[in-house]
């Protein structure tokens, strides 16, 4: 018969040094110092999918990474995107590119199959923008690009999927690039897969997409399985092109 595993506990044992200081156990301000300005996503346990919910996912580049919404970084992402379209597991279904960090709407059957997907796209990605970024610059690059564990929400009501998908499409928007330059006359987010969503209120009844240059080349994603996704949102008024998303956290 086997022994019943023990708790583990980690005691607080504090003790004065020679100089009176209090040393050791908890206390405010110990732990691993945060990465710059922004701390890392914490280290807790992801939440358990089941295959039915779909997942925000954000993912920051370090700041040594130039802007993403660049058109050679533009094919670099859309090359890593193109990677996991064969996966029968994962999906993406909305992705977004903003100049310090990636937004997307991920499909997955557990946990596990998201955390390779998510993995698997941004390492491809990052050695994609780093043979971009060397050709640029000429000289080589290294060092991470993605350096901190993404954040991921689980989305589960039709409300909070149309505000998420408003937000990952409309981001640039919610940042301001729509009000200066060559932006202020985009109707969507051509640094995004917005060309490939037919729930725009502009497109009701057309039954079809928005157009686009024979040069551009639309961002590879999938066509949704989830309920929510598919048709859930839905139930909502459709969303307009140029409505302004809230700040993420008030998402839920």
């Amino acid at each position: 018969m086997s022994r019943p595993r023990k708790r583990h506990v980690q005691l607080s044992f504090r003790k004065r040094d020679k100089n009176g200081q209090l040393r050791g156990g908890q206390r405010k301000g110990a732990g691993r110092p945060k990465r710059g300005l922004r701390a890392s996503e914490a280290h807790k346990q992801r939440p358990r999918l089941t295959g039915r919910e779909p997942v925000l996912v954000t993912a920051r580049v370090s700041p040594q990474t130039s802007s993403l919404r660049r058109r050679g970084v533009y094919h670099a992402i859309r090359g890593a995107l193109a990677t996991v379209l064969a996966r029968t597991n994962f999906r993406v279904v909305h992705f977004s590119i903003q100049r310090t960090h990636v937004h997307f709407i991920a499909e997955a059957n557990d946990q596990r199959a998201l955390s390779s997907g998510v993995q698997g796209l941004l390492i491809s990605a990052a050695r994609r923008i780093h043979r971009e970024l060397a050709k640029e610059t000429g000289g080589r690059r290294s060092g991470r690009v993605f350096p901190d564990r993404y954040h991921e929400r689980v989305i589960t009501s039709p409300t909070q999927c149309r505000n998420t998908i408003r937000y990952v499409l409309n981001n640039f928007r919610r940042h301001g690039d729509d009000r200066h330059g060559i932006a202020s006359t985009w109707v969507v987010d051509p640094f995004s897969s917005a060309v490939n969503f037919g729930g725009w209120r502009e497109l009701a009844g057309t039954n079809q997409l928005f157009g686009t240059p024979e040069w551009y080349e639309r961002l590879p994603t999938s066509t949704p399985r989830t309920w929510l996704l598919s048709v859930g949102w839905t139930k909502h008024p459709l969303i307009a092109v140029r409505e302004v998303p809230g700040p993420q956290r008030a998402i839920a």
